[in-house]
């Protein structure tokens, strides 16, 4: 692989037949060798896939030539291969269709048109965004869990203690955010796709004045690095699992067992466990402590 490249893209759009699209991007992603995930709704699709470059551009253009995916905004990161050649970045292809392109759990609030989501947060570019700050008190607000939050964020974020998406409904619901409903708030993910749904769950609950970082965190940290409003590491689904923007990336994640500064996410020891932890290397090293805090206790 002479440039491995990982590519992250979605699309709202209405999809009559999601099993023929299943199908069709299956093919075109095992002709190219490219590899990862792609789900697939009725309402678009959301994809994160590594290969070489070359072969992606023209998986890029395969995907285009199909109109609801004409417009699709490609974001790029560097990739990794292994010396034969292949993704070390995703160890297999998978492309699933599914009833929601992020699960939160209220596909009936969902509404899209010819133009994507309806009644959504406004988008704002990363320069858009500055300006936002310059003008007003501004409350951003994160959309993502709280593993993948406590590596980086924005400065002064709201994190939400929530492990999956699915429990953001909730959290809405409970009335812990009532006090900024009146307030500017920005949300902001890793892509932007769960923004696309995160505001209009906002908006449907009365909060007045609902914005969301266009492209997420990855298009803002291409832009500005870490010479802006957002400190730390970035959490990514794949191989990686994280990522800097810089050589001067700040430690703002801490180890949930000793609290020594860290940007390291490891999977739970108990192999039957899908939890995730902010753990440092020292603490992994120790057998008892290669646990999640659930199974600690419970052992």
């Amino acid at each position: 692989m002479a440039t491995p490249k990982v590519l992250l893209f979605y699309a709202f759009t209405p999809l009559a037949d999601p099993e023929a699209i299943r199908l069709w991007q299956h093919t075109l992603c095992d002709s190219l060798d490219v590899r990862g995930r792609i789900i697939i709704t009725k309402d678009g699709i959301n994809a994160t896939l590594g290969g070489d470059v070359v072969q992606l551009k023209k998986y890029v253009r395969g995907t285009r030539a199909y109109a609801p995916f004409k417009h699709i905004d490609f974001k790029w990161s560097e990739g990794r291969a292994r010396e034969d050649g292949t993704t070390a970045d995703f160890p297999r292809l998978s492309v699933r269709v599914r009833d929601e392109l992020v699960t939160f759990g209220a596909a009936d609030e969902l509404e899209l048109d010819e133009h994507g989501v309806v009644d959504g947060g406004t988008h704002l570019t990363p320069a858009e965004l500055h300006a936002l700050v310059e003008a007003k008190e501004v409350v951003f607000f994160d959309g993502r869990n709280q593993i993948e939050s406590a590596i980086g964020h924005f400065a002064g974020a709201v994190l939400p203690p929530v492990e999956t998406t699915r429990e953001f409904v909730a959290a809405l619901d409970s009335g812990a955010y009532d006090h900024l409903k009146d307030k500017p708030v920005v949300t902001y993910c890793t892509g932007g796709i769960r923004c696309e749904v995160l505001t209009p769950l906002m908006k449907h609950r009365g909060f007045q004045e609902v914005y969301q970082l266009d492209g997420g965190i990855a298009t803002y940290g291409e832009a500005y690095g870490d010479d802006g409003l957002w400190e730390g590491s970035l959490y990514v689904f794949d191989d990686r699992i994280t990522m800097d923007f810089s050589d001067h990336t700040a430690l703002v994640g801490s180890c949930d067992t000793c609290e020594t500064p860290t940007n390291h996410v490891a999977d739970c020891g108990d192999v039957s466990c899908v939890r995730q932890m902010v753990r440092c290397s020292t603490c992994l090293d120790d057998r008892e402590l290669a646990l999640c805090s659930r199974h600690m206790v419970a052992s």
